[in-house]
């Protein structure tokens, strides 16, 4: 069974957290070690970002990780030969989140080839027109078993997230706004009725709420009406200001109390 199936089937209530890091930054070689130590400081899946020139669902935190990763010379070629070598230290979910352009570039099929070669058991593509994957890119992905986890936002209908859930498998990245993305003080009664809404539409794949997540009342909101939330602004900014992964997760375990 894939990892992130595996994660959800087991989990038993657990509100569950996931973390986002941009592979390259702060150092072109520091992704292993990042990884190894979220999982040890208890991290239940990782989300690894695939550095692009033009992030347009980013905000300015996670575009200047980016910047800072190409210019060390991180590459999709060089990410998944530092995560080929840890593949068998890791036991959690890892998901890859870019851009299509760099995965057409690299090439679909060789990209999800290459994704079981590293150990990488989903990605997302927030730029994927869900045309293109329900025609070209999801026949590929169940040959490999990778699962592609869709967003939805405020925005999104109610029948496009049914359709979502019909035709996707492992979770559903439930973006808390329709912004970019960023840290967020508190999420106010529009976005917590959103919640509230999609979590009584009892959908087939259990949903994970992100962006804006930094502190216990964005966390509790968030795991209150999902299986759990990821974090990435936050994170990243601390891992950024440490340079060290686990005084960033002392920082970021603090601040998930305040």
């Amino acid at each position: 069974m894939n990892k992130i199936n595996q994660l959800f089937a087991k989990r038993q209530g657990r509100k569950l957290l996931s973390l986002y890091f941009c592979a390259g930054c702060p150092t072109l070689e520091g992704t292993a070690d990042v990884i190894k130590t979220l999982e040890r400081r208890g991290i239940d899946m990782i989300e690894v970002g695939i550095p692009f020139s033009d992030p347009l669902a980013d905000g300015p935190v996670i575009q200047s990780a980016g910047t800072v990763a190409l210019k060390n010379g991180m590459t999709l070629r060089r990410l998944f030969t530092q995560l080929a070598e840890i593949k068998d230290e890791v036991h959690i979910p890892l998901v890859l989140m870019g851009y299509l352009n760099v995965i057409m570039h690299h090439g679909i099929e060789p990209f999800f080839q290459d994704c079981v070669k590293a150990g990488v058991s989903g990605c997302i593509i927030p730029d994927l027109p869900f045309s293109d994957y329900m025609e070209v890119v999801k026949p590929i992905a169940d040959v490999y078993d990778i699962r592609v986890i869709m967003m939805i936002t405020p925005e999104t209908s109610e029948e496009r997230i049914r359709f979502i859930d019909e035709h996707t498998d492992g979770f559903i990245y439930m973006v808390s706004s329709a912004s970019i993305t960023g840290v967020q003080s508190n999420f106010n009664d529009a976005k917590v009725a959103y919640f509230q809404h999609i979590n009584g539409m009892n959908l087939r794949n259990p949903r994970m709420i992100g962006f804006g997540i930094s502190n216990k009342q964005t966390l509790e909101s968030a795991q209150d009406n999902a299986a759990g939330a990821i974090i990435g602004s936050k994170f990243v900014t601390l891992l950024n200001e440490t340079r060290d992964p686990d005084k960033a997760m002392d920082l970021l375990y603090a601040a998930l109390k305040e």
